[in-house]
């Protein structure tokens, strides 16, 4: 019994299958390192601010225990599956190819599961799923740095990550150690969000900055990754949610939905610039070779 057993070794390699999600481009972790910060918000604007330009954008909402996709995008239907492939078919709406717990489990029904069967239901919406060809993947990740976080940088080929935090010191906390995770697993961190940073007044126009300001700049100059934007406090974002519209399509002309536009312009300069660092795959000179 007083035995010292060595501890069981973990791996924090980042290859993924090579068929895991073959047909996207680009796949984004929307992550934050505590909840209430906005994250789902703004990764469900995302996605249909890239699919606005035209793109083909999918969305994957991995909170299995508390998924808000379902509501956000105002579907309350249940996905079919192909017979002849096996896989489950995405919802749709507004252009974006759509797969969460909550179209699957009913929405009165808590789901109490293990570490294991998160991982396997994570990687079913992975794997099983007929996401077909996509220039985007935007994967609405859990809150925190456990379980599912790591299923999900360990087995998807992720093109990088955006961190979501609110300007006080509080959420900036957990946040730091969010995109430390990301780094420790070799993800690169795109850039921060900075959510719910002020707000202004209809009657007077005065701004008010409401959970301090500037806190994600602060924390992407400090941890040398890049700040992608803020963005305000607006009635509007919460009404969007709660009605299944999205603000970026129900108040297109909103502060939020400006700043969340000038967000992804962001974004989409930034995979460029992780595109092009990239080490290209190294290739065999067959020159020769059986003469």
């Amino acid at each position: 019994m007083s035995a010292n057993q060595p501890a069981p070794s973990v791996s924090f390699s980042s290859t993924p299958p090579l068929k895991l999600l073959s047909g996207v481009k680009n796949i984004i972790a929307v992550a934050s390192g505590k909840g209430g910060v906005g994250k789902s918000t703004v990764a469900v604007n995302l996605a249909l601010v890239l699919a606005q330009t035209g793109a083909s954008v999918g969305l994957l909402d991995t909170d299995i225990y508390g998924p808000s996709l379902p509501l956000m995008m105002g579907i309350c239907e249940r996905p079919t599956g192909d017979p002849r492939t096996g896989l489950l078919t995405p919802l749709e709406k507004h252009g974006l190819r759509l797969m969460s717990m909550g179209f699957i489990s009913d929405e009165k029904t808590a789901v109490i599961w293990r570490g294991p069967m998160v991982h396997k239901m994570i990687t079913t919406f992975m794997a099983q799923v007929d996401w077909g060809t996509l220039d985007y993947l935007v994967m609405d990740l859990p809150p925190g740095t456990g379980d599912a976080q790591l299923t999900i940088t360990q087995t998807a080929p992720l093109t990088g990550a955006v961190i979501v935090t609110t300007p006080q010191d509080v959420s900036l906390i957990d946040a730091r150690k969010g995109l430390l995770m990301f780094q420790q697993v070799n993800v690169p961190v795109l850039g921060i969000v900075e959510n719910m940073c002020y707000f202004v007044c209809d009657e007077c126009g005065k701004r008010h900055e409401i959970f301090r300001y500037g806190g994600g700049r602060r924390a992407s100059e400090e941890l040398g990754v890049p700040f992608l934007g803020e963005v305000p406090l607006d009635p509007k974002v919460t009404w969007g949610g709660d009605q299944g519209a999205p603000v970026v399509t129900s108040a297109p002309d909103s502060p939020a939905s400006q700043a969340l536009r000038e967000v992804a312009r962001k974004l989409i300069a930034q995979l460029e610039a992780t595109a092009a660092q990239r080490a290209p795959l190294p290739t065999l000179d067959l020159t020769g070779i059986g003469k």
